[in-house]
């Protein structure tokens, strides 16, 4: 098993209402790879964690009244998540695979004013994914011309 202690930064942690089921599918459909999982007495999913690149994914169960699959809350998200592929890989292969095993694509690849190529998937049980990758290198500069609008640092 991989070191289970990360450095400092950032992941999710996503809950399903069947999170055995979610775990295998998000190797299956985007790749993710498994780190560990740690099982209840009654072999039920306490908690989990899978890996892209240098980032973890936590994937458990609805554990609480404020920790529900968006299955549970009438499709609903609060957040996102964006995972980054690296420059190297193929998006819309990427993409064809996760529809393949059964995301739902909602919005097809396509190269966005700032110079990454996205997708947009919802899983299963609703949680929406948006995967990126860097075809072009871009200033903000050159974004902002773009797309008309302005980058900045700060907000003041």
């Amino acid at each position: 098993m991989a070191d289970a202690y990360r450095s400092k930064g950032l992941s999710s942690a996503v809950s399903y209402q069947d999170p055995k089921a979610a775990f295998r599918w998000l190797e299956a459909a985007f790749g993710f790879e498994p780190l560990f999982v740690i099982l209840d007495s009654d072999g039920n999913l306490a908690h989990s964690e899978m890996s892209y690149g240098d980032s973890v994914v936590m994937v458990g169960s609805e554990w609480s009244d404020d920790h529900k699959s968006p299955r549970s809350v009438g499709g609903k998200n609060t957040q996102s998540v964006h995972v980054q592929l690296a420059e190297s890989e193929n998006i819309d292969a990427h993409c064809a695979h996760a529809r393949a095993a059964g995301a739902t694509i909602l919005t097809e690849p396509q190269t966005q004013f700032y110079g990454d190529r996205t997708y947009r998937a919802k899983d299963p049980e609703g949680h929406i994914w948006t995967f990126g990758v860097t075809v072009q290198k871009m200033t903000p500069e050159e974004w902002d011309k773009a797309s008309g609008l302005t980058t900045r640092t700060r907000l003041d």
